[in-house]
């Protein structure tokens, strides 16, 4: 999720279980003030991002919401959290109190970056395995505003009733999402009958900041087929594109016989879970499936190009900045105004 709603959840949660009122406790930094250590704490997980090499390009999407994601490292990044009321010889009397505000705000922020896409190591280092329930897009607008209201009644008004209420508006808005997801899942197996096709492996994805839109991906005899699904009182969904999964025997055999380009691109399938293909309009650049700019061709947000007989055989191809949210075009597919839609029979 985006850095706001991150330290909105964990302040909320740090502030439903600990906050309460003011004239219980004396001194500069009461119990009114825990929230601002939640909040630090649902933000200090991202601090990954400073993880990046010059020459390895793949070293910053490796390491991204890896080790301190992970639910073993919360306890260190509780401690992260509550660092900076400790160095305060004053504070220190009540550094356990700290360190579980920290805890609790550093804990959520794994849980709901598991709840988008991408991919999440919450079993660090048990596991090498990436959590993505992708319920929520990483832009959630109706969840951000409700944890913000009951995080500022909350802390105005010196209480924990709002912040609980902001957290159970915040569940059952991913739970909402989980149900929807799952009617989508019955409308992907749906379409995939229509055409004779045999599953091999499928996701459904969200769309940006609600529930009701959302986009299949599957896989059946080696192609990709991705397409839009509308779930709300009936059950709509509009063709998309397809496109040969790659392996890494689809490479070009100069980049076959490069160690780097297979490392790299094994690394590089990893991340993506395998959902790996060919960009339409340059097809030098070998994408991730599970994101597009276009709804009509695959052309990939970011993903590589390989130059085997460079010295820098690996080249980041990063196009984030040309992705562009149209959001009337969604507004006109949720309210089911928009072309090319039909109904599943």
């Amino acid at each position: 999720m985006d850095p706001f709603t991150h330290a909105l959840l964990g302040a909320c949660t740090a502030q439903a279980a600990l906050g309460s009122p003011a004239r219980e406790y004396t001194g500069r930094y009461t119990r009114r003030q825990l929230w601002l250590v939640g909040a630090l704490g649902g933000l200090l997980p991202d601090l990954d991002i400073l993880i990046r090499s010059s020459s390895d390009p793949l070293l910053a999407i490796e390491y991204h919401r890896h080790f301190t994601h992970a639910l073993a490292f919360i306890p260190i990044g509780g401690l992260l959290a509550a660092l900076p009321w400790l160095l305060f010889k004053s504070q220190r009397s009540r550094w356990q109190l700290l360190w579980l505000a920290g805890i609790l705000g550093y804990a959520t922020h794994g849980v709901l970056d598991a709840c988008t896409n991408y991919g999440t190591h919450l079993l660090w280092p048990f596991s090498d395995a990436r959590t993505a329930w992708h319920w929520i897009t990483t832009i959630g607008p109706l969840l951000t505003l409700g944890l913000l209201v009951g995080l500022v009644i909350a802390v105005k008004r010196r209480t924990r009733a709002a912040a609980i209420f902001a957290l159970l508006f915040g569940v059952a808005y991913v739970g909402a999402a989980a149900v929807q997801q799952d009617r989508a899942f019955d409308v992907q197996s749906r379409i995939a009958a229509s055409r004779n096709h045999v599953i091999t492996r499928s996701e459904i994805f969200p769309t940006v900041g609600n529930p009701f839109m959302w986009r299949s991906l599957y896989e059946a005899d080696g192609v990709l087929y991705t397409d839009r699904i509308r779930v709300l009182e009936s059950a709509q969904w509009k063709a998309g594109h397809q496109v040969p999964l790659l392996r890494e025997a689809g490479l070009e055999p100069d980049a076959q016989a490069n160690e780097r380009v297979r490392r790299d691109f094994a690394r590089f399938s990893y991340f993506s879970a395998g959902w790996v293909a060919r960009a339409v309009e340059d097809p030098s650049i070998i994408g991730d499936a599970r994101y597009s700019l276009s709804t009509e061709k695959f052309e990939p947000i970011w993903g590589l190009r390989f130059h085997p007989q460079a010295e820098q055989a690996t080249e980041w191809v990063d196009r984030t900045a040309q992705n562009r949210i149209p959001a009337s075009a969604l507004w006109a597919e949720i309210k089911g105004e928009a072309p090319g839609y039909t109904v599943l029979q």
